[in-house]
């Protein structure tokens, strides 16, 4: 089938809210953008190619293109918040990211370079493979795809073991208030790699103690408006 332009929008699942900055990558002919800050996209793609739209904060998702010129998409969101709990996806960061590997095994294929030297008859020598696939649209494209699912894998990572109940118990935080704390000083995918729960425990209090001073200290500044 002849592949044309058509059009999309990235829904939140839940809120229904549009999402933008989301990468749309066609598997068929290794196309791939962001859409647009409305949540839309345009992309070439005719019906049986497959699309997978990705984003921080979002589980990768795959659509399969019909014959309609509009394709709509709903991620769901790695944690859900609900009033003051978060709901943590029930699979740990690493199941989800085999997962991921799984089902997007063209990407990663694609996006692996592997080895760019090769050992022949004659010797080492350098794989022209490898060379490809670092070079060509289809690798970057590919490797694109696979730096997004591999953030949001990291800052599942985080989810997973800064909680809002965990913060809670140690500071007695709730709320805004708690959601704010955690915004303010969420630790690094690094930190949590070699910390252990009492380091974590520790972090949460010496990072408490600096919020009672200030609570503001290392809040973000509102965006500046714009005129319509």
């Amino acid at each position: 089938m002849a592949q044309t332009a058509i059009q999309g929008i990235v829904f939140d699942k839940h809120t229904k809210q549009r999402i933008s900055q989301v990468y749309i990558y066609n598997t068929v002919n290794d196309q791939g953008g962001y859409n647009n800050t409305r949540g839309e996209f345009d992309i070439q793609a005719g019906p049986g190619d497959v699309l997978i739209a990705a984003v921080k904060g979002y589980h990768a998702d795959t659509l399969v293109v019909s014959d309609k010129k509009i394709v709509l998409f709903h991620l769901e969101r790695s944690t859900i918040w609900i009033d003051e709990v978060s709901v943590v996806a029930r699979r740990s960061p690493e199941e989800q990211l085999l997962e991921n590997k799984r089902a997007y095994s063209t990407a990663y294929a694609k996006g692996d370079a592997g080895s760019i030297f090769s050992v022949g008859p004659t010797g080492a020598g350098l794989s022209i493979d490898a060379l490809y696939k670092l070079i060509s649209r289809e690798g970057k494209n590919a490797r694109r795809l696979q730096e997004i699912i591999e953030r949001d894998y990291r800052e599942s990572v985080i989810d997973y073991r800064f909680t809002p109940e965990l913060v809670s118990g140690v500071t007695g935080l709730t709320g805004t208030k708690l959601a704010d704390f955690m915004r303010q000083y969420r630790p690094s995918y690094y930190f949590l790699l070699s910390a252990n729960d009492y380091n974590l425990t520790f972090y949460i209090r010496s990072s408490f103690a600096q919020y009672r001073q200030n609570p503001g200290a290392r809040r973000l500044p509102a965006l500046p408006k714009t005129a319509n």
